[in-house]
């Protein structure tokens, strides 16, 4: 069953308006959908709907047969992940990657060691490309919600958004005495999860004090050092498959 986006401004107690042009243009030119076809829909609130296509004329509209609120299909725990800029645009496949994983909020981090440099316009530009590409990852992956692109964050603004996380987690080299991510979950059914991915170079001994001072445990995820984008899903996908295995 194809599965689309619809705003809940678009939604209401009967009927859904697919309005935004590229989403209309795919379902009737790309998909050539039929009147009366089956489709899923969700919202930018979590909320998924079984739909049936009611007219094809301009908007496409489509009448709800069955809704499933946002609380049955949430996850127990949210995970946020604040990821250091690569060079080029290995940024996007982070994105990519980790709307496909479930990740609930994304955070591009610049740190003192990320080479990419962005002005004004240009940290614009590219929060409204990642937009782009979770919006589609989601669709694909058949997640029931959006994940939140974060603005592009340094070091200190990335720690502020921490507060109120139960389990607090920075990805490092440097540190003698680090967990691994098993021995972090183990015993802990954490509720929101936080966690830092520095660049390539690693974080600063700065930076690492400071993230620990505001309740970040060093982690390890094992002996080989990796880029940060296979740090980003190694990290994402053991936590994901961690909690669905301890429900």
């Amino acid at each position: 069953m194809h599965r689309f986006f619809a705003h809940s401004k678009n939604i209401s107690a009967n009927n859904i308006s697919i309005s935004d042009k590229a989403e209309a243009h795919h379902l009737k030119g790309v998909l050539r959908i039929k009147l009366k076809e089956k489709l899923a829909v969700f919202d930018d609130k979590g909320n998924e709907y079984l739909c049936s296509v009611l007219s094809l004329s301009g908007a496409v509209v489509l009448g709800i047969e069955k809704r499933v609120p946002a609380g049955a299909l949430a996850y127990k725990s949210k995970l946020t992940i604040a990821c250091a800029i690569p060079k080029n645009s290995k940024m996007d496949d982070i994105v990519d990657k980790l709307t496909q994983l479930g990740v609930d909020t994304i955070i591009p981090l610049l740190t003192e060691r990320v080479i990419v440099k962005l002005n004004k316009e240009k940290k614009g530009q590219r929060r409204k490309r990642w937009e782009r590409i979770a919006f589609s990852a989601a669709k694909q992956s058949q997640r029931f919600n959006l994940p939140v692109i974060a603005p592009i964050e340094e070091m200190r603004g990335a720690l502020s958004r921490s507060k109120g996380h139960d389990l607090k987690i920075i990805l490092t080299l440097a540190e003698s005495q680090r967990k691994t991510l098993r021995e972090a979950f183990e015993g802990n059914k954490p509720t929101k999860i936080y966690v830092l991915i520095g660049p390539e170079g690693d974080f600063t001994d700065q930076e690492i004090a400071l993230a620990k001072k505001e309740g970040f445990a060093p982690l390890t995820l094992g002996d080989l050092v990796l880029r940060v984008e296979t740090a980003a899903v190694a990290a994402a996908s053991f936590i994901r498959l961690y909690l669905y295995e301890n429900r």
